[in-house]
């Protein structure tokens, strides 16, 4: 296995840019300059800013990964599907729970937004959010088993409906590679460095435990964003991958 270098492991964190507008996104963005991290855009900050801050971001020279969890009717889902790869971005999300119709709609979306020589985009399916417990799961969302079970069978459907990967937290990685295949993309929030709050997560691991479970990004926010040092806070994560 090759041996992976601190830029490539950068590249594999995807940075929540959780932020209520631009201004106070560009301050940090300023912290890490050079840093070849990918940046998540999510909704707070998408409805805020607008299309024009991801293209800003590409400006730059960042991967995008837009964090907008589509799930609607799939005619619907397929037209925004289509004005987000217009845009350009490198990853984008809908929701499994939406159904295979849906999903593949996504990718129809895709297919006829795509220019010649563009960059397919990375179209993921949300599973189960990391704040997901096992009694959410079942007395409020309503699905019966358990949270790996559950996200399971959304990553199988997701596959199915011809999607290159899924969002589920670390915990699940090793199942979905198995029944997905070693190519399928696991995109895992829910990470927190050895010390850190876990805040509002459930099932949470540590970057270096993530990586061991051979996901392929972690999305970390608050122990970045809310760091004294943002830059600090990225570069000991790295650290402690290496």
């Amino acid at each position: 296995m090759a041996v992976l270098t601190r830029n490539d492991i950068a590249g594999r964190i995807m940075v929540a840019l959780d932020y209520a507008n631009a201004e106070q996104a560009e301050g940090l963005l300023k912290q890490l300059e050079g840093i070849p991290c990918y940046m998540k855009v999510g909704m707070q900050l998408f409805y805020a800013a607008g299309p024009g801050f991801v293209a800003s971001l590409k400006d730059r020279g960042y991967k995008v990964f837009l964090d907008v969890k589509m799930h609607d009717i799939p005619n619907t889902v397929k037209g925004g599907a289509e004005s987000v790869t217009r845009l350009g971005v490198d990853v984008f999300n809908v929701h499994a729970a939406g159904g295979k119709h849906m999903m593949s709609a996504a990718m129809e979306g895709v297919d006829k937004a795509m220019a010649p020589g563009a960059q397919r985009p990375i179209v993921i399916g949300v599973t189960q959010l990391t704040s997901t417990s096992q009694q959410v799961l079942n007395a409020e969302i309503g699905l019966p088993g358990s949270v790996e079970q559950a996200v399971i069978r959304y990553a199988r459907l997701a596959l199915d409906a011809g999607l290159q990967g899924v969002v589920a937290s670390p915990l699940e990685v090793t199942q979905i590679k198995a029944a997905c295949g070693d190519a399928f993309v696991t995109v895992t929030p829910g990470i927190r460095p050895a010390g850190a709050d876990v805040g509002d997560q459930t099932r949470v691991m540590t970057p270096a435990e993530a990586f061991a479970q051979k996901t392929d990004y972690v999305v970390i926010g608050r122990p970045i964003t809310g760091a004294a040092d943002p830059r600090a806070a990225i570069e000991s994560i790295i650290d402690s991958i290496v």
